[in-house]
């Protein structure tokens, strides 16, 4: 099972409902634009974790930051501080980009542009714990934590589909660059 699929289970019917209600939006567009999400973020990971010292920063930061507790609380809602602590993730895992992915997020999923913001900023951390949980119990280092979302990168690809090779427009076999700039077409909006 791919981690965003055992994040996404992990979160259940009852985290997105608690998402949902974080985000004041309906659980149906919180359950299309978390589905979107998670391999959006894991795939701009894998990306930033393609260069050595992409992959030595971000073995760095969950060695220090991300042990995996933040997936032990998922029932208890989500504060405000997660949300923070994501705005300081998303910062170094979209750069620039942010503001894309966020309007992309939007019309993909119906919610509005400060909500996908929020939602981006909610699940950063929580990718960034189970990349933590996956790093600790399975001993990965730089290069194969690197590997991983690689393989991550690919079972994106294959979740979405042949839709895939639509949203791959610039063929470089990551579809985070074209998931940023065009991810409403995925869902025909």
């Amino acid at each position: 099972m791919s981690l965003a699929n055992a994040l996404l289970d992990q979160l259940g019917d009852s985290g997105l409902a608690s998402l949902s209600q974080s985000l004041g939006s309906n659980p149906a567009a919180t359950k299309t634009a978390a589905a979107a999400a998670v391999p959006l973020l894991l795939s701009a990971l894998a990306k930033n974790a393609a260069t050595n010292d992409g992959a030595a920063a971000l073995d760095r930061a969950l060695e220090r930051d991300h042990d995996g507790s933040i997936l032990d609380s998922l029932g208890a809602g989500f504060s405000d501080k997660i949300a923070t602590d994501g705005n300081g993730i998303l910062k170094h895992v979209l750069g620039g980009r942010r503001d894309t992915a966020e309007r992309g997020l939007a019309q993909a999923s119906g919610l509005d542009q400060a909500q996908s913001a929020k939602m981006l900023a909610t699940l950063a951390p929580l990718v960034m714990g189970a990349l933590g949980k996956q790093k600790r119990s399975q001993g990965l280092d730089a290069g194969a934590l690197a590997g991983m979302l690689a393989g991550e990168r690919g079972q994106s690809r294959n979740q979405l589909g042949g839709l895939a090779a639509l949203i791959d427009q610039d063929g470089d076999g990551s579809v985070a660059d074209d998931l940023l700039g065009g991810i409403g077409k995925l869902f025909g909006r």
